[in-house]
């Protein structure tokens, strides 16, 4: 799931952009515009930066296992030849 501390950041600028006449209403807009942007985003199919770099490391080593795997047998099959 994303970050709540960069919605919230989003969710206060956002806020700080109303007039000053509207201040009295920021809190709620601030805590309205949270709730929508997080319904929004949890609609997505998002990771998180860490799940990311998580599976991105996962599919290096899965790589160089296939690699290591490749050269074997192609080492078992010219000797077998």
């Amino acid at each position: 799931m994303l970050d709540p501390k960069k919605l919230e950041e989003i969710a206060k600028n956002i806020s700080n952009a109303i007039p000053a006449g509207m201040k009295t209403m920021a809190g709620e807009a601030e805590g309205k515009v949270k709730q929508v942007l997080q319904a929004q985003l949890s609609k997505l199919d998002l990771v998180t930066r860490e799940e990311f770099d998580v599976q991105n490391q996962v599919l290096i080593r899965t790589r160089e296992k296939m690699e290591a795997m490749e050269a074997r047998i192609a080492a078992l099959e010219s000797a077998s030849e």
